[in-house]
């Protein structure tokens, strides 16, 4: 493939799908420069993928699967991401004084920060709507797992989300 066509598809991927890029490099990194990082090494990564793509799935599902493996293999790579951890509210101080931010969506993104790596991009694919085939072909596990895995998920988010409601009564 010439550099001028892969540069035409890469350019529309991203146009249509970068929110998973946003999505993927939130969840994964713990500061705003470790998400630019992310988000830039996500996006070569799919820049470098455009040839391997067969066709075999959606543009989202193989992005989606580009992202989560390049996230996970930078948090391994840049051990740092994984110790030492800053307080979410200190990491995403600026973010937080938005005015217009919705403080469930900054609840449900710093619990899925505190997930494990699969149970993280389980919980990302989950929100975004994908079928238990998807996410198993993605994630490369069986779908009656990624089901007994999404199901302990959303209890264990339920639980949380009770026990904090119940102590700040």
């Amino acid at each position: 493939m010439l550099d001028a066509e892969r540069n035409q598809i890469f350019g529309e991927w991203i146009e249509a799908h970068k929110a998973i890029l946003f999505k993927v490099a939130r969840a994964y990194g713990t500061t705003h420069s470790d998400r630019e990082d992310l988000f830039q090494e996500i996006a070569l990564q799919v820049w470098h993928s455009v040839d391997a793509f067969r066709g075999d799935s959606a543009v989202a599902t193989w992005i989606y699967r580009v992202a989560l493996n390049t996230a996970i293999a930078w948090g391994r790579k840049e051990g740092k991401h994984g110790r030492g951890r800053e307080e979410f509210e200190a990491s995403t101080a600026l973010l937080m004084a938005a005015p217009d931010r919705d403080p469930r969506l900054d609840w449900i993104y710093q619990r899925i920060a505190e997930l494990d790596e699969v149970n993280r991009s389980l919980a990302l694919l989950m929100l975004d709507g994908f079928s238990y085939r998807d996410m198993s072909q993605i994630l490369g596990l069986g779908e009656s797992n990624v089901g007994v895995k999404i199901n302990r998920i959303k209890a264990a988010l339920a639980a949380r989300l009770a026990k904090e409601q119940n102590d700040e009564l």
